[in-house]
């Protein structure tokens, strides 16, 4: 059962939350309002697993997401699950970049439709994988001169999925092509966006957000 800590200003979507993971086998050992008190959950409950969202008292600004890289830096194992409406630029490639971008995402709230591929996704992280929303992905690139106006439709839905940690086999699945099909996009994608081939599904995530670091920075 993975012990989780929740970190939400609105009362019922905090509450919602804790009971929806209650329900499919997470442990919520805290719920909290602010940054500050999930930073002093943290230190009290060690939990396996901390979702935020990013705007909270005092200033409704970037406090969670704050408070997400702060608690990344000072607990490395600790799996890290930012939920929120909004893309932050500022720390969000930090976050994704801490503990070698493992056991760590970033979602947005309203992309959310089906509630099991959630579970399963915070599950993933957890065990130390990666998920990153597609939306978050194309604003953190917007800085740059579009380098994904070279990707065909079909190898930006195959970027896609591979953001959010699909593997070949899956991303064959939910686009009806086949396994070859799929690793031949995914090898296009990598040479366009001067990345360095791998079979490894977290590597591949993490070459796309080293490639957005590197983005962000210019």
């Amino acid at each position: 059962m993975h012990r989780v800590v929740i970190a939400e200003d609105t009362l019922l979507l905090r509450e919602g939350l804790a009971g929806l993971l209650e329900r499919f086998g997470f442990q919520c050992v805290a719920a909290v309002g602010d940054a500050e008190a999930l930073k002093a959950a943290v230190a009290e409950h060690a939990p396996d697993l901390v979702l935020t969202d990013i705007r909270m008292p005092p200033g409704f600004t970037d406090e969670g997401l704050r408070a997400a890289v702060e608690l990344r830096h000072n607990h490395p194992g600790l799996a890290v699950v930012v939920l929120s409406q909004y893309v932050q630029h500022r720390f969000a490639t930090e976050l994704l970049d801490s503990g070698d971008g493992r056991g760590v995402g970033y979602l947005l709230k309203d992309r959310i439709v089906d509630v099991e591929d959630f579970i399963a996704t915070l599950s993933r992280v957890v065990a130390g994988g990666t998920a990153v929303d597609p939306q978050v992905i194309s604003q953190l690139v917007r800085r740059r001169r579009d380098p994904l106006s070279s990707l065909s439709g079909r190898e930006s839905e195959v970027l896609a999925l591979l953001a959010e940690g699909h593997s070949n086999a899956a991303i064959a699945r939910k686009l009806f092509v086949s396994d070859a099909a799929v690793g031949k996009h995914v090898g296009n994608i990598l040479a366009k966006l001067h990345l360095p081939q791998t079979d490894d599904t977290n590597r591949r995530v993490l070459a796309v957000l080293a490639y957005l670091r590197e983005s962000v920075g210019e």
